[in-house]
């Protein structure tokens, strides 16, 4: 049997004309100049519009003493 209302390529291609992926937008951070995505923290320096919100260092060490923590179990 065939398909009533099927919808054509053109009509299918053109609902799907709006699924192309967008490129990823970028900011300067005000801080430390490093590149990161809009509205979200800079993960070079851990701060966001000029505050500090994370101490990256502090955090990266809690990573690893957790990483060696499982490693070791």
């Amino acid at each position: 049997m065939v398909v009533r209302m099927r919808s054509t390529r053109s009509h299918t291609n053109n609902r799907r004309s709006h699924h192309a992926l967008d490129a990823v937008r970028v900011s300067k951070c005000q801080s430390c100049g490093a590149l990161h995505k809009s509205h979200a923290m800079c993960m070079q320096c851990g701060s966001y519009n000029g505050r500090k919100v994370i101490d990256v260092a502090v955090a990266a060490a809690a990573k690893a003493k957790k990483k060696a923590a499982v490693a070791k179990a």
